[in-house]
């Protein structure tokens, strides 16, 4: 099993409850408002009046088969527009209850 964590800016939030249900991915954690700065441009998203965005995370558990589908659509989702911004991280689960 992976663990696929995917950060992006609130602007994809629907895109990503689509594209969860496109895999029929059930299971996940939604973090609605979380901040942070982008790896890419350094640009923050902290809901201040000079940061105003904000991001949101899920974390999800899937097969090691999922992995591949997950990455490509965010790839796609990341194309549609760079600049909202969107990354996902996938690492191992060891154990799970």
């Amino acid at each position: 099993m992976k663990s696929v964590f995917i950060a992006f800016n609130q602007a994809n939030t629907e895109r990503i409850e689509y594209m969860l249900d496109y895999l029929k991915i059930n299971g996940f954690t939604f973090f609605e408002q979380v901040q942070g700065r982008g790896s890419k441009t350094g640009e923050p998203r902290r809901g201040t009046h000079t940061w105003p965005e904000m991001n949101s995370a899920i974390i999800t558990i899937v097969d090691d088969a999922k992995v591949p589908e997950i990455l490509s659509m965010v790839k796609k989702i990341d194309q549609i527009n760079e600049e909202v911004g969107i990354r996902a991280f996938v690492w191992n689960v060891e154990q799970a209850v």
